[in-house]
């Protein structure tokens, strides 16, 4: 399984739920965009601190 060393859960962000890389931008926050039909590149430009990287991380949680 690939590592996942952009997700991070601390009570400082999020209220404690994964976010990226200790940002105000929750996994669930990425995954409810891509999921109502936004693409990759929508979601970069709506957070324009996130990389690629980040979103494909993000879609590894939702498997889980």
């Amino acid at each position: 399984m690939k590592k996942l060393d952009r997700i991070t859960v601390s009570p400082e962000f999020c209220k404690g739920l994964p976010s990226i890389r200790e940002t105000h931008i929750s996994v669930k926050a990425i995954i409810k965009l891509l999921a109502k039909g936004s693409t990759e590149t929508e979601v970069l430009q709506a957070f324009p601190e996130l990389e690629p990287e980040d979103i494909h991380q993000a879609k590894l949680i939702k498997r889980l």
